[in-house]
């Protein structure tokens, strides 16, 4: 049988069924490793930014020892949401503004007003808190325990099973001394799943991307095999082509702990559920996906550098980001169309080609995870 006959893609109601959605939210989201961000951006004590993740409310704050912490936004007297801001500093506690009940920065109760009853306790009453873990400068969450039902009860695998062979593979970058310098949000009308497919492959590059067609060949893709947490590859640039913009050309120093070879491709890597992680000779993009209903997702597209760079009085960055943009906006048009097409009661699952083996691996996962065959 033919990979073409063989590999199709996956069924209408994985990108349309909200039960499905849910259930793809619980297993991927609220009981695996998820990005919520980068430590830099919190660098001080009290510092913090709020994530929704599967509809909860997440606090990655910054503690009095410089550790980044998380909790669940919810206080612990009669439920109500801590923050009134999705990002700020706490200065030295955390106040809840229904009753005052506040907490420190490691999530200990420290007073509660009013609370002379028989057998209270503050040591009783902390901020639920959420397993947190850092990678070169990202912070990943992970809000339940071990899914699988052999290890219930467990703690969840540490983050380095999740990333496997990445973090001595992209080592050069030094991900951690960069620093954010551009962030937009989009709002886009479709499963979340779709933005993964897409970002995994370019055979559609030279109809959708020309701009991008011209910096690196898209049959060109290095693609490892893929692994449990992730999918990707790397690109190589075209004869004269030293980095993505529109023209190519660079205007920045190459970030300094690249090699000969490293210095003359992007790399393109999908780590599940949420990172997407463009590695650039001279920056790094990365988007995060936050899904927002089974045809709702919003996307966070930041742009980070090199401090070293960022302090040069000529420093420039709008090459990178007005490029990036012009290409996102053109993919999430299609991925788009691709939502809306899927939701046809004419759609069917169509060919995989053999150069969309990613693809069909991030299906079996999805198939595999949910529970859900066919």
């Amino acid at each position: 049988m033919s990979p073409a006959a063989q590999f199709r893609t996956l069924p209408a109601r994985y990108y349309t069924d909200p039960d499905h959605f849910r259930r793809e939210l619980e297993v991927f989201f609220c009981n695996g490793w998820v990005c919520a961000g980068r430590a830099d951006v919190i660098p001080n004590a009290g510092d913090y930014f709020v994530r929704e993740v599967a509809g909860e409310n997440i606090i990655l704050v910054r503690d009095s020892a410089s550790e980044v912490r998380a909790f669940y936004d919810v206080c612990r007297h009669r439920g109500t949401r801590l923050c009134t801001a999705a990002e700020g500093n706490f200065g030295r506690a955390i106040k809840c503004p229904y009753h005052a009940w506040t907490y420190g920065l490691d999530g200990r109760l420290l007073g509660a007003p009013h609370m002379e009853v028989p057998g209270f306790s503050r040591e009783d009453y902390p901020l639920h808190g959420v397993k947190t873990a850092l990678w070169d400068g990202h912070v990943f969450i992970h809000m339940g325990r071990d899914p699988n039902p052999i290890n219930m009860g467990r703690d969840p695998d540490p983050l380095e099973g999740h990333l496997s062979d990445l973090p001595r593979k992209f080592a050069g970058w030094r991900m951690q001394e960069l620093r954010l310098y551009r962030r937009i949000v989009y709002g886009l009308k479709a499963n979340w799943k779709l933005f993964i497919l897409n970002y995994s492959e370019c055979l559609h590059c030279p109809s959708v991307h020309p701009a991008l067609n011209r910096l690196t060949d898209y049959l060109g893709a290095d693609n490892d095999p893929p692994m449990r947490g992730y999918i990707g590859g790397a690109m190589g640039f075209r004869d004269g082509m030293e980095t993505m913009s529109f023209d190519g050309k660079k205007r920045r120093e190459f970030l300094p702990g690249l090699n000969a070879e490293e210095r003359r491709k992007v790399c393109y890597y999908a780590i599940y559920p949420n990172l997407l992680l463009s590695l650039n000779p001279d920056y790094m993009m990365i988007h995060t996906l936050w899904p927002k209903a089974v045809d709702r997702t919003e996307i966070l597209c930041e742009f980070y550098f090199h401090p070293d760079e960022m302090a040069k009085p000529d420093f420039q960055a709008a090459d990178a980001i007005e490029f990036w943009d012009s290409v996102n906006r053109q993919d999430w048009h299609i991925v788009e169309m691709s939502q809306a097409g899927i939701q046809s009661r004419s759609y069917t699952p169509g060919p995989y080609s053999h150069r969309e083996a990613l693809l069909h691996a991030f299906d079996q996962l999805v198939v595999e995870k949910t529970g859900f065959s066919g």
